[in-house]
């Protein structure tokens, strides 16, 4: 075999527990232990996005940022894609030639797509938390696209050009998905998790004065996890190529798990999960259209919003809007995300119009709403 591991340390038996776990397949059958954990924990995730997608649907039509609704395809995008992998790799033979590769491809397909999200969320935070504009994010979405399109075919060439014997099955003459090799994954998940320190840093740094810094506490957990992760991945690719193997490789086992199994609904519950929520929710970003961004008929900033009429029944939640302006948000303070006009009048709840009362969408009229646009 041409692959190398890094180091002069024997490849880990085949009966280890970590290993064996990689490949073993239950009841002689194409469908590996592997592929099942990764898939359970991915389906119930799709479960859940699909029994909440009406009141998600709703709330992106009601919102002018388009922010929410490029996180919203992100996080379908992971899953679907994770869960295509999980299917094809339970039903191609590894053992093949081809199988093995189609299954390697697809390994660093769901890298791609986990690596761009990752960056993506980064980035808006730290450099576009005050200017969310559509021309913005794809922006955005195009630089973090095309470096983890560069990440992911460096680690799929060293994937199939040589290939770790760490992670070759001698019995059944294979090779299991290594991760571009433990040193490639040791180096990127170090400098990785070097990054998202220093960004746990910034708010305590000089620089700060010249960045506009997210304010939310949970920006910073979603940073701290990620990096506690890439060093964790770090220290047991390390074990692996230059220490004790065994213990290395139980280490990249359970962290590759938790970020290909729960990455994805981790940015759903960071950045998604109180915007989706039934009841009322602080929104996360703001829309501010780009110097050179006209302004649509749909992104214009209606005057200070009225509460709505108090509403008894559990169907009115979801359409409630706050009696001031949305001013909580985890880029920056005081951004505001307008209400779409066109939609505003189709949220209006069946029991609502049932009970003859109607939504205040906040346009000027007589009496005491003028005077209290004029006063705002």
């Amino acid at each position: 075999m041409d692959g190398t591991n890094g180091s002069d340390l024997p490849p880990v038996k085949e009966e280890t527990f970590c290993k064996y776990v990689l490949y073993y397949e239950m009841n002689n059958s194409r469908v590996r232990i592997w592929d099942l954990i990764i898939l359970i924990p991915n389906a119930l995730f799709v479960l859940f996005l699909v029994l909440r997608f009406n009141k998600a649907q709703l709330k992106l039509r009601a919102t002018s940022s388009p922010i929410f609704l490029t996180f919203y395809t992100l996080v379908w995008g992971n899953v679907i894609i994770s869960l295509i992998r999980c299917a094809v790799s339970m039903t191609v033979n590894a053992a093949m030639p081809v199988g093995g590769l189609i299954d390697k491809i697809l390994w660093v397909t769901v890298r791609f797509f986990l690596l761009a999200t990752e960056m993506s969320v980064v980035i808006f935070g730290l450099a576009f938390g005050h200017m969310d504009s559509r021309s913005s994010i794809r922006y955005v979405l195009l630089a973090t696209s095309l470096i983890s399109l560069a990440f992911t075919v460096t680690q799929g060439t060293l994937e199939i050009i040589m290939p770790n014997d760490m992670f070759h099955i001698d019995t059944r003459d294979y090779d299991l998905f290594g991760h571009g090799g433990m040193l490639f994954w040791f180096t990127s998940s170090l400098v990785f998790a070097v990054i998202y320190f220093i960004i746990l840093l910034l708010p305590w740094i000089p620089l700060r004065e010249y960045l506009a810094l997210p304010t939310k506490l949970s920006f910073y957990l979603y940073v701290l996890l990620l990096a506690l992760l890439d060093a964790t991945q770090a220290v047991g690719a390390g074990l692996l190529t230059w220490g004790d193997a065994p213990s290395g490789l139980c280490v990249v086992d359970v962290t590759t798990w938790l970020y290909f199994s729960l990455y994805t609904p981790l940015v759903y519950h960071t950045f998604l999960s109180e915007f989706f929520s039934v009841s009322q929710p602080s929104i996360m970003f703001s829309y501010k259209a780009q110097m050179d961004e006209p302004m649509d008929d749909d992104q214009v900033s209606l005057p200070h919003q009225q509460s709505f009429s108090s509403l008894k029944t559990d169907s009115d939640y979801i359409y409630q809007q706050s009696n001031s302006v949305y001013d909580s948000t985890l880029f920056e303070v005081g951004g505001t995300t307008p209400m779409n006009p066109v939609y505003s009048a189709s949220l209006q709840s069946p029991d609502s119009i049932a009970s003859g009362q109607s939504i205040d969408i906040g346009l000027p009229t007589p009496g005491y709403q003028t005077q209290n646009v004029l006063s705002t």
